[in-house]
């Protein structure tokens, strides 16, 4: 079922996209927001294949085709930092100042959402399970075991991130690109701590590749963070 659910997800989102960028208005123009989606495209699939492919070094260092590993291993959130980072470069060499992020951001929570109903359709037969529980909502993916359904974790997630963003969406338009900002933070805070339930190679100071990679991306926004925190204690 992943095999159809990940095409109708990169589909559905991106014509999502289409429709809300003819609804809201782009303050990008035409020739400038084709190229940051040319940038975001190719550095999305870099990123995932690259921090894919670290997620487990010994199986890395064995590989007998090493490209072909890397190929065979992908991330999103490899694919949402290398996108950003390519996106910024783009975004320099073009000389565009706006924020171009906000308009991704539902675009991508639907698409995440499709695709992660075909990682659990896939149980164990896909990185994307949890550790086992005791835990009463536990479930058996395939293996006789129960475990976490960290893909329903994650639904539920993105769905009330939605639902939080779109409520909040008032006070982020004042800010151009506060959406994106704080999608991405919120994501790489839900992976790091995810990643506690879920069986994965583990380096000897306790953390994965994916956590350490959600830590970089938290370093990388650590100025809006300071900066939203501030804005939310004084609204509170």
């Amino acid at each position: 079922m992943h095999a159809l659910t990940e095409p109708i997800a990169l589909f559905t989102g991106f014509r999502y996209f289409l429709h809300l960028r003819k609804r809201n208005g782009d303050p990008i123009g035409q020739t400038n927001r084709t190229s940051i989606l040319i940038a975001a495209i190719f550095g999305a699939l870099f990123g995932s294949r690259l921090v894919g492919g670290l997620e487990n070094p010994p199986a890395m260092l064995h590989a007998k085709h090493i490209l072909l590993y890397f190929y065979e291993n992908k991330t999103v959130l490899g694919g949402f930092l290398g996108g950003l980072l390519a996106v910024e470069l783009m975004k320099r060499y073009i000389g565009e100042q706006q924020a171009s992020g906000d308009l991704f951001v539902y675009p991508i929570l639907l698409a995440l959402i499709i695709g992660r109903l075909g990682c659990f359709s896939m149980g164990v037969y896909e990185e994307t399970y949890g550790t086992p529980t005791s835990l009463p909502w536990g479930m058996d993916l395939g293996d006789g075991l129960r475990r976490h359904p960290v893909a329903l974790y994650e639904i539920m997630f993105l769905i009330l991130l939605w639902v939080t963003l779109k409520k909040a969406d008032p006070l982020l338009t004042l800010e151009q690109g506060a959406r994106f900002k704080i999608f991405l933070i919120a994501y790489c805070v839900f992976r790091l701590l995810l990643d506690f339930i879920k069986p994965h190679y583990t380096f000897p100071f306790g953390l994965s590749t994916i956590q350490l990679v959600s830590m970089a991306g938290l370093i990388y926004y650590y100025p809006p963070i300071i900066r939203y925190a501030r804005k939310t204690l004084h609204l509170l």
